[in-house]
């Protein structure tokens, strides 16, 4: 079933969009304005419309788009976006990780005497631990990509120096910034019903998770951490239909068509078929799947960076009364090495004395494992993928790249082919979703007009190839990053959101 909306006439008539990060002051005063803000996976924009122009907000120094980061010291002060990058990285790369064992309180035995006083005579006190470690040199924890957990379990609390902390007290603090950014551009002389306390949120159109209920789920803790920042007067609107609408804005004289949004981001794949005709458009499917560059890296740290870390090697050991040989234990270490946020764990005896073992073998497979274990102790895992993530970028524009990673000895050169074969998972599925799409909205290929191209990962050349080769001549880009964020800005500015249902 289709979802028919009338094209407002600024739409069909305004001359072009303009971007702005810069203060517009007397040109928007008096007016009334759409928020629309785009907190996304791996970063966040935010974009006002006045009725005839978007104007892109400056989230970082000169740059409207900022990193969805969230950095929380011991002392519980709160950095966001690439502050908070920029502290992990000095207080935390290349540290020394030491765990020690989490006390869960204090326990007193009796001495089994009774005392002068009648009671029970108590020995000493002692400490309680739990099975938990956790890194007592840790200076503060990084969050990124807390978009991801949003779908799955509600109730859930991530333990920051032994605070439990809920998923929006994280969200919380990026967008009360993302506020504080849209008020510092109004005029001050606005009147106070255009202070920014109102706001289209974006939402893909299915969140990550496993539960039936995971995408009402998902957008009440969303609705709940914009309204601690003070955004009170909410509407969500889906993304690829957001970055659809900021298209046909700039584009206002096109002919009637039927057009394919294709959002690929850091955390999800997000589709829409929107058809335009005169004054109205109609959304006639939508799709998305848990697939973004997140999923991209973590192949690629698999297939490049775990055969120079020791998979595959064997181990030799003395025995009872033999030598003892097999491959070395490797796939207990795969998860926590793909997870940056949990690396640290790999800094226990058992993971730590293996190793330490293996490279005394001192053969050549000993230079790997000695990458390894300075991966682990020097906490190095964050800047690993953050090295991934610029290779990833490079072969979006060359045709090879080298992957360099001076504090673990590794200088890899890397072609776009073989890039191609580690993501070829992630194609095959990306094919899978245009071919979904289509079978929703009962069309093939030939009934596309446009296909917008949109979001970090949609600049991959591999996926590009994809579009291409199934619409010709058909596909453009479409301002990767900001696209979202403009095309909410519009939404709410003609009231085409929708509340939370309840």
């Amino acid at each position: 079933m289709s979802d028919s909306k009338k094209l407002p006439a600024q739409l069909e008539f305004a001359l072009s969009a303009t971007h702005s990060g810069s203060m517009f002051g007397k040109n928007i005063a008096g007016r009334r304005l759409g928020i629309g803000i785009d907190f996304g996976t791996s970063n966040s924009a935010a974009a006002l419309f006045d009725g005839e122009n978007i104007h892109l907000i400056y989230l970082e120094h000169q740059v409207a788009v900022m990193p969805s980061a969230t950095y929380i010291d011991r002392d519980f002060q709160i950095q966001t976006g690439q502050d908070a990058i920029n502290q992990y990285i000095q207080s935390n790369t290349g540290r020394t990780v030491e765990l020690i064992a989490e006390v869960l309180g204090e326990s007193r035995t009796s001495t089994g005497q009774i005392s002068d006083h009648g009671l029970p005579e108590e020995a000493s006190t002692q400490k309680v631990y739990g099975q938990s470690l956790v890194d007592s040199g840790q200076q503060g924890r990084l969050f990124r990509g807390i978009k991801r957990l949003l779908g799955n379990d509600p109730t859930q609390r991530i333990m920051v120096f032994e605070r439990p902390f809920r998923l929006v007290a994280l969200i919380t603090p990026l967008l009360l910034r993302i506020r504080r950014s849209i008020k510092r551009v109004l005029p001050e002389h606005a009147s106070h019903t255009e202070l920014p306390d109102h706001a289209c949120i974006g939402h893909p159109v299915n969140f990550e998770g496993t539960g039936s209920d995971r995408n009402h789920s998902a957008l009440k803790l969303l609705a709940e951490a914009y309204g601690y920042a003070e955004f009170k007067d909410q509407s969500f609107y889906p993304e690829p239909i957001a970055a659809a609408l900021s298209y046909v804005h700039a584009h206002p004289h096109a002919q009637e068509q039927t057009l394919l949004a294709v959002d690929f981001g850091g955390g999800t794949l997000d589709l829409c078929i929107l058809r335009r005709s005169s004054a109205n458009f109609s959304v006639v499917a939508t799709h998305g799947v848990g697939l973004g560059g997140d999923h991209i890296d973590q192949l690629m740290f698999k297939h490049l960076l775990f055969p120079l870390l020791g998979k595959g090697e064997r181990w030799s050991r003395a025995g009872e009364d033999r030598e003892i040989e097999t491959a070395f234990p490797f796939e207990d270490y795969e998860e926590f090495l793909l997870s940056w946020t949990i690396s640290y764990m790999l800094n226990q005896n058992k993971f730590t004395t293996p190793l330490m073992q293996r490279i005394q073998v001192g053969d050549e497979a000993a230079d790997k494992f000695r990458r390894l274990y300075d991966l682990i102790k020097n906490n190095y895992s964050y800047l690993v993928f953050q090295c991934l993530k610029d290779l990833k970028a490079e072969l979006s524009e060359k045709p090879q790249a080298i992957l360099d990673i001076p504090e673990l000895d590794i200088e890899l050169l890397v072609t776009r082919a073989e890039f191609d074969a580690i993501i070829s998972s992630v194609l095959l599925r990306f094919q899978e979703a245009i071919t979904a799409v289509l079978d929703r909205a009962h069309m093939s290929a030939a009934n596309i007009q446009l296909v917008v191209r949109t979001g970090g990962s949609s600049l991959i050349p591999a996926i590009k190839t994809i579009l291409d080769a199934q619409f010709p001549d058909r596909v453009i880009e479409h301002d990767p990053f900001t696209s979202v964020a403009a095309g909410l800005a519009i939404a709410e500015y003609h009231r085409l959101g929708s509340p939370l249902a309840s």
